[in-house]
């Protein structure tokens, strides 16, 4: 991999990076820091579509990670982003979803919630999804709407075990539509580029850190971007040994990723 200062925009994902749950992860705080020292663009990137960036931001606060919200990119805020590009004002949209996909939509106006004749469908986790929606989805998809999916992570770890996620959603509705979702969280290029383009910053010279192989490391390879990964979530060493997909760069933690950007800051 090119020395580390070759690197001006680092993109995070946030749980098993950033934090663990509610709890902070060593050196979090002061990767960030470094980062805002050295004008390093940074952003967090996240399929988690159940919450706004404005609520990642207090939770991050919480944790004493100070991190600006406009520059926390989930994948509805993506999803909303990829539409408008595509979409005029007063578009229809039938969705799916929770707090953080709805207020992504519909907040700013640009797009207006419709289930009759809708251009898109889409749908992300919704734990108090019925089958009413679910079937209104299923005919709106049949008519013709384009369907987006969110993420398709299947399940959700929880503290009681592993529940079902949006990709659960998403596997029902092309089983009775027999149409393939738009994937725009990871493992796909999507969110990664239009992370920097709200950024204005170059994907040659972006570095991404996570910690999944299948998500993380897969959609960074993808987007054409450096892929680094930390060992703090649930990916062990072991498991990047039997994996296919490798990282560019593989770090116990954060702080091991600090060391090594200030060791090659000191051989400039």
């Amino acid at each position: 991999m090119k020395p580390l200062t070759s690197y001006n925009t680092l993109l995070l994902d946030m749980d098993g990076v950033l934090y663990r749950g509610h709890e902070r992860l060593e050196g979090a705080d002061r990767l960030i820091a470094f980062c805002r020292t050295h004008g390093i663009q940074t952003a967090c990137i996240t399929n988690n579509a159940t919450m706004t960036p404005q609520q990642f931001a207090e939770k991050l606060a919480g944790m004493h990670i100070e991190f600006p919200a406009e520059h926390i990119i989930n994948s509805p805020v993506a999803a909303q982003r990829w539409m408008k590009a595509r979409s005029p004002h007063g578009t229809k949209v039938f969705a799916i979803g929770m707090n953080g996909l709805r207020t992504a939509l519909f907040a700013d106006g640009y797009f207006v919630e419709d289930d009759v004749a809708p251009a898109y469908v889409v749908v992300g986790l919704d734990t108090e999804v019925t089958y009413a929606k679910l079937r209104k989805a299923c005919l709106l998809i049949r008519a013709g709407a384009t369907f987006i999916g969110t993420n398709p992570d299947v399940s959700l770890p929880m503290p009681e075990g592993l529940v079902p996620g949006a990709g659960s959603l998403l596997a029902f509705l092309k089983a009775a539509t027999d149409v393939e979702p738009f994937i725009i969280g990871k493992p796909g290029p999507t969110m990664f580029h239009i992370a920097t383009e709200i950024l204005q910053s170059d994907p040659t010279k972006t570095l991404t850190i996570g910690d999944r192989i299948d998500t993380d490391v897969a959609g960074a390879l993808a987007a054409g971007m450096t892929a680094g990964m930390v060992l703090t979530g649930v990916v062990t060493r072991a498991d990047v040994d039997a994996s296919p997909i490798k990282p560019d760069a593989l770090y116990a933690d954060l702080p091991e990723l600090l060391e090594a950007w200030q060791r090659d800051m000191q051989k400039k």
